[in-house]
């Protein structure tokens, strides 16, 4: 990193994004290979899945349509219940086929970049850093991730449910007067604000699983402390990411799943969405593992880049997660 421990504190949303910028640049052969093998085939899934999305649920909705107008108990019926039953199973064994290789690849891709990161910022990476050894890390910090991932799940769950049961006792209440719309749209918004607080952590979170001792929920709480007084940046980070996806989720869904366009057109913006699509997704995960460091600082807790580059040495052979104590020195009072 061109910026000293000490200086990372003071990095807004700018600096935070020509910081990644910098790292990707100075690193783009390395960076290209990885996004090559692991965000190449991420965003394959991504978009994949939006195409036969689409084209499943159009023809569930034919026959969905089609049975409205087939009389009860005729065996025209009876087909469409059939071809209904199974389209549904396909969906959802295709949406489980989907989520389970997204998981993998997801966990995959942020292991290597957070690794890849950290390798940088110590003094040693010009001798740790290489593709195949990056390769070779993957597997042995994916399940520490896999575990932190599990635990912000379950957490998110029991937020959505919570915040189901709150917007249904609210709507029971006050009904559809006045203060209850006004409720309903200040539950609506308390509920996004913590939707991306979640986020922001998990984000973190996963950071700290590779770089530190934590993973699952002493991850998350470890996540929570350090976003502490940096929280409107990294959501600013985060937020703007998320809608770079969705801008490009929509593009895709727009030109290639419902347009009319030719089939020359619709492969052209194909290949064109999926590098943008991965150079996002390269860029969001470099930019999460930045905010970490951003963080760190921010709270006065410098880093041994010796003894966190020895520790990584460590990945190469047997696993062994990195020391809290080896990995931050004392805070730093200002």
């Amino acid at each position: 990193m061109d910026c000293e421990p000490e200086e990372l504190q003071f990095l807004g949303i700018i600096g935070i994004y020509r910081e990644t910028s910098k790292l990707i640049l100075s690193w783009r052969r390395l960076f290209a290979k990885i996004a090559a093998s692991l965000m190449v085939p991420l965003s394959v899934l991504f978009l994949a899945q939006i195409l036969i999305s689409h084209n499943l649920f159009t023809q569930i909705d034919r026959n969905e349509e089609a049975l409205e107008h087939t009389a009860a108990g005729s065996p025209s019926q009876a087909r469409l219940f059939r071809r209904l039953s199974s389209e549904w199973s396909s969906f959802l064994l295709f949406k489980s086929i989907y989520l389970l290789a997204l998981l993998v690849f997801s966990l995959l891709s942020t292991s290597a970049v957070v690794y890849t990161i950290a390798s940088v910022y110590t003094a040693k990476h010009d001798l740790l850093l290489s593709f195949r050894k990056v390769l070779t890390i993957v597997p042995k910090v994916w399940r520490r991730l896999a575990l932190t991932f599990l635990v912000a799940f379950l957490f998110l769950v029991a937020y959505n449910i919570l915040a189901v049961i709150a917007l249904v006792l609210t709507i029971f209440i006050a009904g559809d007067s006045a203060v209850g719309v006004l409720l309903v749209i200040a539950l609506a918004v308390a509920y996004i604000v913590g939707l991306v607080w979640i986020s922001v952590v998990w984000h973190v979170a996963s950071v700290v699983s590779v770089l530190e001792e934590a993973c699952g929920g002493d991850a998350m709480r470890r996540s929570r402390e350090l976003v502490r007084g940096k929280m409107g940046v990294a959501a600013s980070v985060f937020v703007m990411m998320n809608m770079a996806f969705v801008g490009i989720e929509m593009a895709f869904r727009w030109v290639v799943a419902v347009g009319k366009a030719s089939l020359a057109l619709k492969l052209g913006f194909t290949a064109a969405i999926l590098v943008l699509l991965s150079a996002v997704i390269l860029f969001a995960l470099v930019a999460q593992t930045v905010v970490y460091f951003v963080c760190k600082s921010y709270h006065h807790e410098s880093i041994d880049k010796s003894a966190l580059a020895d520790h990584l040495e460590e990945y190469l052979g047997e696993y062994l997660p990195l020391k809290a104590k080896d990995l931050q020195m004392e805070q730093l009072h200002v």
